[in-house]
């Protein structure tokens, strides 16, 4: 491999293939004829990504076409790398397809979703023991997960700080339902080998969770040496600080890729309506059998919902949770609507004030 546009690279990749590559995206790249090549993002930085190629890492700037267009590499993506080899750099000028999407919604006005990761076959949501350990949050993180299409796995870690895990394990598994609930402690290494069966060679796993939870510390634990930065939590709150400021992408020794993300404060939900659906599936289930199609599980007669909430069945708090997410999952919608429409009146604004310019130009009515 030559030394163009080479990255720091501490480990001395020699990557055979790109870690990830399937037969489905060697169809997509060869749609390109010419000094292309492929990789996958392993970093992105404010103005060049770190990209996995065969041979090892490289780093590359995105063409003024796909800034333009809004198309946005994100950590995982495979993408097309125009190999400029006159001018001695590489530039990354499309985005295969993705399998999988991770993406949480805007905050405030905006309509956008950002999207956190991409290519990811399975994620773990982490969160410890103490203050983080909120059923609530939980819902909302397997409602982007779901959403995603990748797996979700819940890992609650510091385990080793409570006396009796127990019922904190129930209690998780009583709303996350079929997805697996595993206790670790990351910094004694305990429950790890229980996370074997979901770090497969060529598969992603993304960790997401706030910050403090030990992410870092799981990763590093992996690796068997300090790979990334730790720090403790405050003691006045029992939060996180950040450590993670940069999603990247990792190669496990058994092959294995692990990205992992900077903690998150704020979980918007964005476009999820198919996620929580599958996080409620104890609610939508029963709702089947309510009188009305359009039931609101609220007041209505004859609401199986709600009698099994007074059935002591589904808690109260649960179905709170529920009426919460779907309002915000339908205000974001009629948000992201309101964008689309902002879009088409400025398009068409734009087109009448050309037509004027040109009637002006010309005399023409």
């Amino acid at each position: 491999m030559d030394d163009r546009s080479k990255s720091e690279n501490p480990d001395n990749l020699d990557l055979e293939v790109i870690p990830g590559w399937n037969d489905g995206l060697e169809v997509a790249l060869s749609a390109y004829k010419g000094p292309y090549i492929a990789g996958r993002v392993a970093a992105q930085h404010k103005t060049v990504c770190d990209i996995l190629i065969p041979g090892g890492m490289v780093q590359a700037a995105i063409s003024g076409a796909m800034r333009r267009a809004g198309k946005q590499p994100v950590v995982g993506d495979f993408v097309v790398l125009l190999d400029q080899a006159e001018i001695n750099s590489y530039t990354i000028v499309d985005i295969l397809p993705r399998k999988t999407c991770l993406a949480r919604g805007s905050t405030g006005d905006g309509s956008d979703e950002q999207v956190i990761a991409a290519n990811i076959d399975t994620i773990f949501i982490v969160t410890a023991v103490g203050n983080d350990l909120n059923l609530r949050r939980l819902e909302r993180y397997l409602t982007i997960v779901y959403s995603s299409g990748a797996n979700p796995v819940i890992l609650i870690n510091k385990i080793d700080l409570v006396d009796d895990p127990a019922q904190l394990i129930q209690e998780t598994q009583d709303i996350a339902g079929d997805v697996p609930v595993i206790a670790i402690s990351a910094l004694s290494k305990d429950g790890l080998d229980k996370l074997a069966p979901y770090i497969n060679p060529a598969e992603t796993v993304a960790l997401i969770g706030s910050s403090g939870v030990g992410k870092s510390t799981l990763i590093n634990a992996f690796f068997g040496e300090a790979i990334q930065k730790t720090l403790g939590v405050r003691e006045d709150d029992d939060k996180g600080k950040h450590t993670t400021t940069v999603r990247q992408l990792f190669l496990l020794p058994n092959g294995g890729i692990f990205i992992d993300n900077p903690g998150i404060r704020e979980i918007q939900l964005g476009d999820s309506s198919d996620g929580i659906d599958r996080t409620f599936s104890d609610i939508t289930d029963l709702a089947q059998g309510c009188r009305f199609k359009d039931c609101t599980h609220r007041d209505e007669p004859h609401c199986a919902v709600q009698r099994a909430v007074h059935q002591g069945l589904i808690p109260q708090e649960r179905l709170d949770s529920f009426f919460k997410l779907t309002a915000e999952l339908t205000f974001q919608s009629e948000k992201a609507e309101l964008g689309l429409k902002g879009i088409e009146k400025k398009k068409y604004k734009a087109i009448s004030q050309g037509a004027r310019k040109y009637r002006e130009f010309t005399g023409k009515p």
